[in-house]
């Protein structure tokens, strides 16, 4: 009744937690003068807005909504401006090719450029047509019709990057969006940051360890004690609610982080000492990730203490996200080098190829040079090399920030991922088409940088990434990887999106020595394996064939084997030939191969 009485306490302060945490967005009080926005601003964005901030300069807002939607129409304004003075026009198009004969055109991209006036609009315009027709040099061209309709489709892929190359793309806009937008900023909580810390992560935190500690009266392992009931773990209103919230975070946080300033500003005393500047979105969301994992790493400490494996597995994720992912990134920016978590591998860590990326590690130095080699011997050497010793659980179960995520917050929803055969089929075609996309966007993105060239046959590798970026990076990882969790279990992102998952599981179905064996005579068909596989594999449909389970999603978790009360199942690592072998029943008696 007491331990019952704790947890009914902490969890009511930890839905206080929460409100105040969300209170948080709706204190607001915002006003910015125009020497604040110089301060904020580099020269060049400055002058590319300084004719359109009049209406915001010295008001004051008390809503961040009408704040933001008026800065957003300056930022509007100032891009508009641009593609007016810079947009490769018809007239443009047509005194480029003045030049060429108007039948039996052969093309010279030279010849295209050479038509412009010498000025920096122009120059501007020359540049880009010779970089985006460089693959049309050699071809030929039965007039100056054909040629055109060939080149508008060039100028629309220039003029749609425009945003990106001068003005404010979808990055730089939120970027600049956010840094006005904590200047403006004169809420109480930008006084006492602390104070709103310790009332809403340290209250939260505080509380769960209520909830969670009292646990530790009741036996280890699962208990299933209604989870399958539970209006939280069984897709009742609860998960769902929760399911929402996490998807209206992650919404905030890719698209719309002006809005989570109060945020930033309240963990600010935490980033000064790491990183020795202000947080930004990624700050904040990197300290709740981290404390989310060690807090719910607890719990997983206590529910499996009766296994070392786990304990040390959880253990592992603990560390890996807490110093490579989180802290020694910021202690590498405080010291002004590149900053990189080390254990994020390609293609997951997608943007570790772009031309932005290679050359910041190039023109760092030595760490930089060195962190550049390690990403690419992680790629090739690494993977295939761990993965043939230990099957991909060494990264999806013992290192990945997103495996500890799912292994540690989302374990109270591991036993909602389907196991059917349609959902096995849809994500074998789903998680290997990801990793199709990211090779493709790779290759567009190197191709690019070794040539200066943003087009690869016709197709703007810019735009690829970009797309690659929103659709897998944003909202496949995070808004469905994370928000689905009460929907579709802990797994989402790594069953049908991931392509280092997709990259690492190709390896272990084909040459690893892993494999989870099965002594079958033992099953009692209870179906705790399969219920609680968070990767959607029927683990006991493979035990009562007395198959050995190879399957290349399979992350090598345990807790099939952890959950099984005969010991059918045993994670093993062994000679990799032998992984197909003819089934085994042990008896009292007796071993027998079976046919």
């Amino acid at each position: 009744m007491r331990t019952l009485l704790i947890q009914k306490a902490g969890m009511s302060l930890f839905i206080l937690a929460c409100t105040l945490l969300a209170a948080m967005l709706f204190i607001n009080k915002y006003e910015i003068s125009r020497s604040q926005l110089e301060t904020v601003l580099s020269p060049q964005d400055y002058s590319k807005v300084s004719n359109f901030i009049s209406p915001i300069i010295n008001h004051e807002y008390t809503s961040s909504i009408s704040f933001n939607a008026d800065l957003e129409k300056v930022l509007d304004s100032a891009n508009q401006n641009i593609q007016s003075t810079f947009s490769i026009s018809n007239a443009d198009l047509e005194h480029s090719i003045a030049s060429f004969p108007n039948e039996n055109i052969t093309f010279n991209n030279e010849i295209l450029a050479s038509n412009f006036a010498n000025d920096s609009i122009y120059n501007y315009k020359k540049d880009k047509l010779r970089t985006y027709t460089s693959w049309m040099n050699g071809k030929t061209y039965e007039n100056k019709k054909v040629l055109k309709e060939e080149l508008q489709g060039t100028t629309k892929s220039i003029n749609g990057s425009l945003n990106s190359h001068l003005g404010f793309d979808n990055y730089k806009l939120n970027t600049l969006k956010l840094s006005i937008t904590r200047a403006a900023n004169s809420t109480p909580i930008k006084d006492s940051p602390l104070l709103w810390l310790g009332l809403t992560i340290g209250l939260g935190i505080f509380a769960a360890m209520l909830y969670i500690l009292p646990k530790l009266s009741q036996l280890p392992g699962i208990k299933n004690d209604g989870v399958f009931q539970s209006a939280h773990t069984s897709r009742g209103w609860i998960g769902y609610s929760i399911g929402v919230m996490l998807i209206l975070f992650y919404v905030l946080l890719y698209w719309y982080p002006e809005y989570m300033t109060n945020w930033m500003i309240m963990v600010d005393p935490v980033s000064q000492v790491l990183n020795g500047g202000p947080a930004s979105q990624w700050f904040f969301y990197g300290l709740l990730y981290t404390i989310a994992i060690i807090v719910m790493g607890i719990r997983m400490f206590i529910k499996y203490r009766h296994s070392q494996y786990h304990i040390i597995r959880t253990s592992s994720v603990m560390f890996f996200q807490t110093s490579f992912a989180f802290l020694i990134p910021e202690i590498l920016i405080l010291l002004n080098q590149p900053s990189m978590d080390l254990k994020n591998i390609w293609p997951l860590n997608y943007t570790f190829f772009f031309d932005y990326n290679i050359q910041n590690l190039i023109n760092s130095g030595g760490l930089g040079l060195f962190m550049l080699v390690w990403g690419i011997i992680l790629v090739l050497v690494a993977v295939p090399v761990i993965t043939y010793f230990y099957g991909k659980r060494w990264y999806c179960s013992w290192v990945c920030g997103c495996g500890g995520l799912a292994e540690t917050l989302g374990d109270p929803y591991r036993q909602l991922s389907d196991k059917s055969l349609k959902s096995w089929k849809i994500e074998r075609w789903m998680v290997h088409a990801v990793l199709a996309f990211a090779i493709m966007m790779t290759t567009g993105t190197l191709y690019t940088y070794f040539t200066g060239s943003g087009s690869l046959l016709g197709l703007d590798t810019y735009y690829i990434r970009s797309v690659y970026g929103f659709l897998i990076g944003s909202v496949f990882a995070g808004v469905v990887g994370v928000g689905f969790y009460p929907v579709m279990g802990s797994r989402v992102w790594c069953r049908f999106g991931c392509p280092l998952a997709a990259y690492l599981g190709i390896i272990q179905r084909f040459k690893s020595k892993f494999r989870i064996t099965t002594n079958g005579g033992q099953c009692i068909s209870c179906g705790n394996c399969s219920t609680y596989c968070e990767m959607g594999i029927d683990v006991r449909w493979y035990a009562q064939r007395e198959q050995n389970i190879v399957r290349a999603s399979c992350v090598g978790c345990g807790v099939c084997a952890s959950v099984c009360p005969r010991g059918v199942l045993k994670l093993e690592n062994d000679d990799p030939d032998n992984r197909f072998e003819k089934p085994i029943r042990i008896s009292n008696s007796k071993i027998e191969v079976l046919n």
